[in-house]
């Protein structure tokens, strides 16, 4: 596959960002990959090309219908110089998961992973060092065609871009105030709520844009016919530690199973600690505040990593979780995906994959 890729070496460097002040998707490393998809011939034509603008025909399908999904992962700069990605595997698996939904032509998921080791080692130097940093990659696949009509596409790119990053959230790895959307819905059963699809976020602006004006970091969506099960942030797969055991939503196809999700169940098992996947009511969750139960409140996700809840606000009912601070197992849970990205911490789990 490697030699497969034709590589355009950019002629005009980008300036490079501070690294103590990246923030979270503003900076674009110098080279992006590009692969086409055509009926009939399959992808084809892997290239790695300087990063700049593309060009599609207004008519282009993707404009028109939202036949688009993305990806997101990163690569971590270990003390030692290697570059390490997180789970890319998974990451494509769920690539293909979206694109069935979306009819969108599956993507052979070993040819993925090997594009995205090859456009990082390209910009390697992109990748940052400072703590806390790491290189956000972004695949994505956008419909092409120039054609006005209700169907899938015939024609399809598959890009790959990188930035640098900082942490996701101000707040850091400190609680975050998330609001319980009384009003708009995410998703339902048999919708796309389980794809990684664009449309699922443009749906989710508005409430987080309300949401924001209270003062609020983000949206926490309950589900869209009985109003009042939980199921996940804008950004993030939730969980809530209950009287020591930690429940978090079941995906039932309304909400994106996470890789972050995923390996923070697989670590709470490994540890010992009860974990649960059910259907979890916000009522619940105010009760067992009321009855001092509810211990701690976490969102999981790529970009964050780990993002501690300390505050709810259900319909004006406002609830403080932990004292707004941190919680012990929180805590643990950051420490040890972090440090296994890294590569401070032993992959006793086979997670991590060295770019070089």
């Amino acid at each position: 596959m490697l030699s497969a890729i034709k590589v355009e070496k950019t002629q005009k460097p980008r300036p490079r960002p501070d690294q103590n002040n990246l923030g979270f998707g503003q900076y674009f490393s110098d080279h992006m990959f590009v692969m086409d998809y055509t009926e009939g011939k399959g992808w084809h034509d892997p290239r790695i090309i300087p990063y700049s603008p593309i060009t599609l025909d207004p008519s282009a399908m993707v404009f028109h219908y939202g036949q688009a999904i993305f990806e997101g992962l990163k690569a971590y700069k270990t003390k030692d110089g290697r570059i390490l990605l997180f789970r890319p595997e998974k990451n494509m698996e769920r690539v293909n998961s979206t694109n069935d939904r979306m009819c969108i032509p599956q993507i052979d998921t070993g040819l993925a992973v090997e594009a995205i080791k090859a456009v990082v080692e390209v910009d390697q130097d992109w990748v940052p060092q400072a703590e806390g940093t790491s290189l956000y990659i972004r695949p994505f696949i956008i419909a092409t065609d120039p054609f006005l009509g209700v169907r899938p596409s015939l024609t399809y790119k598959f890009m790959i871009i990188l930035s640098p990053v900082g942490a996701y959230y101000p707040e850091g790895i400190n609680p975050v105030k998330i609001y319980v959307e009384p009003t708009y819905v995410r998703t339902v059963k048999g919708g796309v709520g389980y794809a990684k699809t664009s449309g699922n976020y443009a749906a989710s602006l508005k409430a987080q844009v309300e949401a924001k004006q209270k003062g609020y970091t983000q949206v926490l969506w309950l589900d869209g016919v009985d109003r009042k099960y939980i199921e996940e942030v804008g950004t993030m797969n939730v969980f809530f530690k209950i009287n020591g055991e930690v429940v978090t939503p079941s995906l039932e196809g309304s909400i994106l199973p996470g890789i972050t999700r995923d390996s923070t169940i697989a670590l709470l098992k490994h540890w010992g600690v009860p974990i649960t996947e059910r259907k979890i009511d916000i009522q619940e969750l105010y009760d067992a505040h009321a009855k001092g139960t509810l211990d701690e409140a976490f969102g999981t996700g790529t970009a964050a990593v780990i993002s501690p809840i300390g505050e709810l606000n259900w319909g004006g009912r406002i609830i403080q979780i932990n004292d707004g601070r941190i919680g012990e197992l929180s805590a643990r849970i950051y420490n040890a995906i972090t440090g296994i990205q890294s590569g401070e911490a032993e992959d006793i789990f086979g997670w991590t994959m060295e770019v070089r």
